[in-house]
This record gives structure tokens, C-alpha cells and sequence, in this order.
């Protein structure tokens, strides 16, 4: 018989120390964006940015660490601008793609 843990007793998973490359990073938002979920997204950026560096993500962006993290933390609602501006420093642009496919009538 296994022996019983309790979920307080679960170490915290850290999605930044799985993010090694870009395909991670694309794999990770696109599934992300799938959720459409402000906050969602808002996190995975901060998860993003500290996989690469927050230091290295405010100085390409000109953000300031602090204004990064405020921007990523849970529930936040950060403005498509610094949204735009972190996904030109992680190196990935956000794409649109249709949500269904059209049918169309020959």
C-alpha cells in the first residue's frame, strides 16, 4: 500500500524550469492562448520571462523589473501593449488563426 500525501505536502510546480527553448515557449502559449484566459496568459508570460531572464526581458522591453512582475502576477490584466512588447523580447509574436474552419458550398 502507497503511502498517503497531502497536496500542502506537493512541492510547487515552476513551469520556467521546463521552458529550455523557443518551441517550448511557442508549445506553452499556443496552449495557453487556447484557454482564453487573461490571467492565464498573463502568468505564462511571467513564467516565460523568468525562464529567460526577468533583467534581460526589462531592458529589451524598457520595462522595469518590478512593473514586469506587477504585470505577471496572478489575476493581473496587463495592457496588449506590454503584452506586445514582452512576446517581441521572448523572440514570439502571437498569431491569429481561425477558430473553425469554413465550410464553403460548391
Amino acid at each position: 500500500m502507497s503511502k498517503k500525501r497531502k497536496i500542502a505536502d506537493l512541492p510547487d510546480f515552476d513551469p520556467a524550469k521546463f521552458l529550455k527553448d523557443d518551441e517550448d515557449i511557442a508549445a506553452y502559449l499556443t496552449v495557453v492562448i487556447g484557454e482564453n484566459d487573461p490571467s492565464l496568459l498573463a502568468a505564462a508570460l511571467g513564467d516565460i520571462a523568468r525562464a529567460r531572464g526577468m533583467t534581460e526581458i526589462a531592458q529589451s522591453t524598457g520595462i522595469t523589473r518590478e512593473a514586469l512582475y506587477k504585470a505577471f502576477r496572478p489575476n493581473a490584466k496587463p495592457r496588449f501593449d506590454t503584452i506586445n512588447r514582452v512576446c517581441a523580447a521572448l523572440g514570439v509574436r502571437l498569431v491569429a488563426e481561425p477558430a473553425r474552419s469554413v465550410i464553403t458550398a460548391d
